[in-house]
Formats: C-alpha cells, sequence, structure tokens
C-alpha cells in the first residue's frame, strides 16, 4: 500500500499545466509546441512563431537571470 501512495506523489510532482490562447492570464509562458516565450498581462495569443495554441507557464525566478554570463 505504501508503493502505491508514493506512485502517485511522483506524478503529481510531474504534472504540467497548459494553458490556452484566449485565457486571461499574468507572467512568463513558452509555447507548448516551439518554446517561444513571452510575458503578458492580458490574453493568451496564438504563438507568433508557429501558431500553437498550447502555452506553458515559464519556470521563474527572480534569480534565474543573476548568474548569466556578461559579454
Amino acid at each position: 500500500m505504501m508503493h502505491e501512495i508514493e506512485s502517485s506523489e511522483a506524478v503529481t510532482e510531474d504534472f504540467v499545466e497548459f494553458w490556452s490562447t484566449g485565457q486571461a492570464v499574468k507572467g512568463e509562458f513558452h509555447c507548448s509546441d516551439c518554446g517561444h516565450g513571452l510575458a503578458i498581462v492580458s490574453s493568451l495569443p496564438a504563438c507568433p512563431s508557429c501558431g500553437g495554441r498550447s502555452w506553458e507557464r515559464a519556470d521563474w525566478s527572480p534569480f534565474t537571470r543573476s548568474t548569466a554570463t556578461k559579454l
């Protein structure tokens, strides 16, 4: 019985929520087809790169860009 609980927790952690064109959102998203990224505070558009209509919320942290190498 303990094994069943562990399996369901692993599935929950790997879950990716998809957002559709037209949904009202706020944040950074990536097209699930081509990976094109955008920051938006309104309704999600069709992807300007490939026309895809499914989006994933981008993992964001205020510290993700702080370690970037400067040229």
